[in-house]
C-alpha cells in the first residue's frame, strides 16, 4: 500500500524498518532453510523427546534406529530409560504405544572430556543416535493387523533395527500369545518384515518388467531379491554390487536394514545371559545379526541415581556401565552400520563427528560444512592416543607426530583433525 515516506532521515529508517517487518509478517513461510553458515540442520516432529542431547548430529544427517518387537517386550520402558524421559507410555497392555516416539540422545563417549580438558573448551558436543520407538508388531502386521502398515513405514525410514526381545519369565507382565517364547517371538517379526519386503519388491518388479525403458540393473536386483524374500530370507542376506545396491535403495527394504537383537533380561541374567538369550543367539547367528543383553527395567532404574550409585548398583549386579544398556547398543548399532569417529579440538568447542568407516579426509570435512569438502586442501591431523599421552598440540608437533594429511587420505577412528580449506 502507497503512503507519505517521511521527510528526515530518522523518521525514514524508522518507515522503512517497519516496512520491511509488515511485509514478513504477512508473508506466507512455506520451508525452513537452515542459513548457509550452520552445519547441521533440524527436523521437527511432533511427540519429539530428547536425552541428554537437544541437537540433531549433523553427522549422516544423524543416525536413526527403531525399536521394535512384539506388544510388551520392554521396548518403551528401554526407549524412556535410553533417552532418560517419560515420552513413551510403558504399559502392561498391548499397543500402549501407537505414534512413534522419537528421542535423540548423547553417544557414550570418554575421549570428549578428555580432549576438551586438554584445549581448555568452553563446549563440548557429542554425537548423536536417534531412536525410535515404534508401536508393538503382531502377526499379520504386513496385512495391517494392529495398525500394522503404519508402523512399518515408520522402520522404513531408518538406518538400522533394534529388534527387542522378551527374555525373562514375569507372570504379572502380559504376553499376547500367553507364554514367553524369544524364537517364536522373533520369527513373527522378521516373517512379517520379509512378507512386507516381498509385497513391495513384487510391486516394483511388476511395473519393471513392463517397462521397456526400465533400468536392467534395477530388475537384476529385484529378481534377486524377490528369489531371497519368496523363501523367508531376509533381504540384507542378499549379496548385490554397488550399481544394483543404489537401484533399489529407494524401496527402503526393512529386512535389508541391520538387526541387533535386544534380549531383554531379568536384572538377575544381566551378567550371564540365560537360556532364552543363548537360543536368541543362535538365529542372529544365521541371520549375521548382533545380540545385546539389556535389562530394560534396570535401565529405567539407573535413570534416577547419580553417576556413583550407577557404578555401584551395576557392580552388585556384575556387569559394567561400558558393557551394558545404551553404550552397549551404540558399540553394536557402529560397529553393524560401519561408523566411525573423528574430533574437532580448540578453546572454542570439542566436537564429535561421525563418518562411515574408509571416508576420505575431505568427505569426513564435509560432514561439518559442504565449503570444507569442496574447497579441500590438506587435513592437520593426530591421533586421540598422540595428544591424550603428549598433553597437548605443541607437544604432539614437537615429538614429529602431527601430520599433514591430502585427498586421499582415509579418515580412522579417534582422529582430531584441522581442515584447512579454499573457497
Amino acid at each position: 500500500k502507497s503512503s507519505k515516506i517521511p521527510a528526515n532521515n530518522t523518521s525514514c529508517m524508522i518507515y522503512t524498518c517497519l516496512l520491511f517487518m509488515s511485509l514478513l509478517l504477512s508473508a506466507r513461510v512455506s520451508a525452513f532453510t537452515t542459513p548457509s553458515f550452520l552445519p547441521s540442520t533440524l527436523t521437527l516432529r511432533s511427540r519429539h523427546v530428547s536425552g541428554s542431547s537437544r541437537r540433531l548430529s549433523s553427522s549422516l544427517s544423524s543416525i536413526k534406529t527403531a525399536i521394535v518387537g512384539m506388544p510388551n517386550v520392554g521396548k518403551s520402558t528401554l526407549f524412556n530409560a535410553l533417552t532418560e524421559t517419560q515420552g513413551a507410555l510403558a504399559a502392561n497392555y498391548p499397543f500402549a504405544t501407537i505414534e512413534p516416539n522419537v528421542g535423540i540422545v548423547s553417544v557414550p563417549d570418554a575421549r570428549l572430556p578428555v580432549l576438551a580438558e586438554i584445549n581448555s573448551s568452553v563446549k563440548t558436543i557429542p554425537a548423536s543416535l536417534e531412536f525410535v520407538d515404534v508401536a508393538g508388531l503382531v502377526k499379520g502386521a504386513s496385512a495391517g493387523e494392529g495398525l500394522g502398515n503404519k508402523f512399518l513405514a515408520n522402520i522404513r525410514e531408518c538406518d538400522a533395527v533394534v529388534h527387542v526381545v522378551r527374555c525373562f519369565e514375569d507372570e504379572n507382565v502380559i504376553h499376547v500369545d500367553g507364554s514367553v517364547d524369544p524364537l517364536r517371538d522373533a520369527d513373527v517379526i522378521n516373517l512379517e518384515l520379509v512378507l512386507a519386503d516381498g509385497a513391495q519388491v513384487d510391486k516394483r518388479l511388476e511395473r519393471v518388467r513392463k517397462d521397456r525403458k526400465a533400468d536392467p540393473v534395477e530388475a537384476t536386483a529385484l529378481e534377486k531379491l524377490k528369489a531371497a524374500l519368496d523363501e523367508g530370507t531376509p533381504a540384507r542376506n542378499v549379496e548385490l554390487d554397488e550399481d544394483e545396491e543404489k537401484s533399489v535403495k529407494s524401496l527402503g527394504l526393512l529386512t535389508r536394514k541391520k538387526m541387533i537383537y535386544a534380549a531383554n533380561v531379568a536384572d538377575s541374567d544381566l551378567a550371564t545371559g540365560n537360556s532364552m538369550v543363548e537360543q536368541l543367539r543362535s538365529v542372529a547367528e544365521k541371520e549375521g545379526a548382533n545380540v545385546v543383553v539389556v535389562s530394560a527395567q534396570v535401565e529405567a532404574e539407573l535413570c534416577d541415581l547419580s553417576a556413583e550409585d550407577r557404578a555401584d548398583f551395576l557392580e552388585s549386579l556384575g556387569v559394567t556401565l561400558e558393557g551394558s544398556g545404551l553404550r552397549a547398543l551404540v558399540a553394536s548399532a557402529y560397529d553393524l552400520l560401519g561408523l566411525r569417529t573423528y574430533y574437532t579440538s580448540g578453546p572454542t568447542e570439542t566436537r564429535a563427528w561421525t563418518i562411515k568407516a574408509g571416508w576420505t579426509a575431505p568427505q569426513a570435512a564435509g560432514v561439518i560444512h559442504n565449503d570444507f569438502e569442496r574447497g579441500f586442501i590438506r587435513a592437520e591431523t593426530m591421533s586421540y592416543g598422540d595428544l591424550e599421552r603428549e598433553g597437548d598440540e605443541q607437544k604432539v608437533k614437537a615429538a614429529g607426530l602431527m601430520r599433514s594429511e591430502g585427498k586421499d587420505y582415509v579418515v580412522q577412528e579417534g582422529d582430531v583433525m584441522l581442515f584447512r580449506f579454499n573457497v
